[in-house]
This record gives C-alpha cells, sequence and structure tokens, in this order.
C-alpha cells in the first residue's frame, strides 16, 4: 500500500484497509503489508500463523467443489484477522477512562463495525452490555442476520435481500442512543 490516498488516511482507516485486504485477497504481498504496518505500529503479530491460510486457498482455488471448506477457511481468517483489534478500540478505552461514555460507546460501536468473525462481534457486543444496553438489541440484531445468511440461496434476490438487512444492522449499531 504505496499510493499517497492509502497514506493520507488516519492509522485506524490504515489497518481496516489492510485487513480487508488480506480478508478478500489472501497473498503474500497483503500479509506483508499488513505485518509491516503493524510492525510499525508496535502492534504484536505472527504473521506466520497465518501461512497455512493461504496455502489451504491456494489449494482450494483449484478445486470446483469447495465452496462448504471455503466457508470454513473464511471463517478462520475471519478470527485471526480480528485478533488485530480494530484501533477505535483503543480510542474507546481512552474515551472511558475520560468519562466521556458517549464517545466511548461510540468508538466501541465503531471497533464493533470493522470487526468480521461472527464470535468477535458478538464477544465485543456482550462486554458493552453492562454499558450500554442497547448492546443486547444489536447482538440479538446480529443473530438474525447470521440467521439469514446461513438460510440465504446464492441468487441474486436473496443476496440483495441480505446486503440490505446487513445495511440497516450497521446502521443500527451505529446509531448510539444514551439515555440520560
Amino acid at each position: 500500500m504505496k499510493s499517497e490516498s492509502f497514506k493520507n488516511l488516519p492509522a485506524k482507516d490504515q489497518l481496516s484497509v489492510l485487513k480487508e485486504c488480506l480478508l478478500n485477497n489472501p497473498t503474500t504481498t497483503n500479509l506483508q503489508n499488513l505485518k509491516d504496518f503493524t510492525e510499525k505500529k508496535g502492534i504484536n503479530l505472527d504473521v506466520e500463523s497465518y501461512r497455512p491460510f493461504l496455502k489451504k486457498q491456494q489449494d482450494l482455488s483449484r478445486r470446483k467443489d469447495a465452496l462448504v471448506e471455503d466457508n470454513e477457511l473464511f471463517t478462520a481468517e475471519a478470527e485471526w484477522i480480528d485478533q488485530i483489534k480494530p484501533l477505535e478500540f483503543e480510542e474507546a478505552k481512552k474515551a472511558k477512562q475520560e468519562n466521556r461514555q458517549e464517545d466511548y460507546i461510540l468508538r466501541t460501536l465503531e471497533g464493533i463495525a470493522k470487526l468480521y468473525s461472527d464470535k468477535a462481534i458478538l464477544s465485543e457486543l456482550a462486554a458493552l452490555v453492562q454499558d450500554y444496553p442497547k448492546a443486547k438489541q444489536i447482538a440479538q440484531g446480529y443473530c438474525d442476520l447470521m440467521d439469514l445468511r446461513d438460510r440465504s440461496g446464492a441468487d441474486d434476490e436473496s443476496l440483495k435481500k441480505l446486503r440490505a438487512t446487513k445495511e440497516a444492522w450497521e446502521k443500527d449499531l451505529l446509531q448510539v442512543d444514551i439515555e440520560p
């Protein structure tokens, strides 16, 4: 990622782009870009533990009957990627320490929006419930979205419905409702 537009992004957005690139296009180059960024930012990351995913992806790309295995691989890759917490969580922690409750909740929700695995999303929402009761409703909405995703067909109409449902969930996620 050497483009000027990438370099001009805030660090939290650069990290998000690098993670997304690796998840959507698992290559040695994308892994190296993520490694370089995390080293520069002092984030401890064992990139060698990702290499088996690259090999498996390469093996699966040669097969036509690998849809189930590809979905399982994506799930495992997403969980690996989510080891690298979005930088919004650091901002949230600082806001909480400074007693800026609304900023704390918003930054946490923004961090959740940048997670990929069901496990990480639901875990972060569960951790937030004590400070933000709406997180329970958001988690239920995410469970409903997961159910729709898992039951959904691969046809255009099903994918359109799934995208619309996901967009509505994300909008609800980022709509902070603080009661006085």
